[in-house]
């Protein structure tokens, strides 16, 4: 059997009781769209950096794992691009008036109020380069985990017949999660890029990984989510 990111931070209890049921999987869908959650300069800062020396400077880094998911993302993107499927990213919203669903937190550094610290803070919703959106592609601006949460994410969904969520961005514990949730209870057929998701801590991105598998998605590797990508194109006589 292929191990799974979660494995080690199973307890063999754990292991027993998952060996004793049937995961049934959610499954691809007929109308797929691909969402990128977040994949904003906040979490990676202006060049790769270990987790512990990034969030000196951008305390909401996700370090190297966000670096290192960057190729996988962008092997997607293009896949589902050549697929001719609705493609969709999400972000937060700027400094609007609006309570954001951390006030009262002081996390992501916020207290620091030096001219550079606001300078990051100013970008910190810009979509990375890496995978910036095209002309055609919508982005939601959202204020709370879930992409679904006060946008018109599902309005669009259903103007384009989608099923199927292939969701990548971050945090895997986070807006990922909460947008699985979401997309599940809204009953699209959730499918997470294994490649494709990071988190700040790796306990928290293997554990709900695990999570989302047993219960509301499909955690899949990228090769099957780039077959499947590569069904879709051929049947729409728009893969290259």
């Amino acid at each position: 059997m292929v191990e799974r990111v979660w494995d080690k931070f199973l307890t063999q209890q754990d292991r027993d009781h998952v060996a004793m049921g049937e995961n049934r999987q959610v499954g691809f869908g007929e109308k797929p769209a691909l969402l990128l959650i977040d994949l904003y300069r906040w979490v990676f800062g202006d060049k790769p950096q270990p987790i512990l020396e990034a969030t000196k400077e951008w305390p909401a880094s996700c370090g190297l794992a966000a670096w290192n998911a960057i190729p996988a993302i962008q092997t997607v993107l293009q896949a589902a691009r050549n697929a001719g499927i609705p493609v969709v990213h999400a972000t937060g919203r700027d400094d609007d008036g609006l309570a954001g669903w951390s006030t009262g937190r002081q996390i992501y550094g916020n207290q620091d109020r030096s001219p550079e610290a606001l300078e990051r803070r100013n970008r910190r919703n810009d979509i990375i380069d890496e995978v910036a959106p095209i002309d055609g592609e919508p982005v939601m601006r959202k204020d709370s985990p879930s992409a679904f949460w006060g946008t018109p994410l599902i309005g669009h969904l259903t103007a384009h017949n989608v099923d199927t969520i292939i969701a990548v961005g971050e945090t895997t514990s986070g807006c990922v999660r909460a947008s699985v949730l979401d997309g599940c209870t809204n009953r699209f057929r959730m499918i997470v890029v294994e490649e494709g998701v990071f988190d700040r801590h790796e306990a928290a991105h293997a554990i709900n990984l695990f999570d989302m598998n047993q219960k509301y998605a499909d955690v899949l590797p990228l090769a099957d989510v780039l077959e499947y990508l590569g069904e879709i194109g051929a049947k729409r006589g728009t893969a290259v």
